[in-house]
């Protein structure tokens, strides 16, 4: 198993990691009954794209021998109605001020990005703006 969640009440949830037992929790959006005190749910899948975009490309940038820290990437979600789903999340990421590249070097990172297995996993109707600020 991977995780187990527990239902708290009140639109809460806690999720915990079995291997590491760090905990998660959630809680419904302002737009849909919730007070917005965590991370929502839909809140997590578009974040899980960011950081599944990073760990990969960070993979990457190791074996190329790339340092990677201090990167960040910026994420919306925007949702759609009827029925109620994520309808796109747009990604922006900003590297470090010193990071020097080749241009062949930003490309294979790009695109270990773009391949992580939660872009791959997402359904193609959520649309993924991804923003490269080298």
């Amino acid at each position: 198993m991977t995780s187990t969640i527990v239902y708290k009440g009140e639109l809460r949830t806690e999720a915990t990691h079995l291997h590491s037992q760090s905990i998660i929790e959630t809680d419904a959006p302002l737009d849909n009954q919730g007070k917005a005190e965590r991370f929502s749910p839909t809140d997590l899948v578009a974040t899980a794209l960011g950081s599944c975009m990073m760990t990969i490309m960070g993979i990457k940038a190791r074996d190329m021998q790339i340092d990677l820290a201090g990167t960040k990437i910026d994420i919306q979600k925007h949702m759609k109605a009827e029925p109620r789903r994520i309808g796109a999340i747009e990604l922006s990421f900003s590297f470090p001020a010193g990071l020097q590249l080749e241009e062949k070097q930003r490309i294979i990172l790009q695109n270990a990005a773009l391949t992580c297995p939660v872009a791959k996993s997402l359904d193609p109707a959520i649309e993924q703006h991804v923003v490269f600020n080298w």
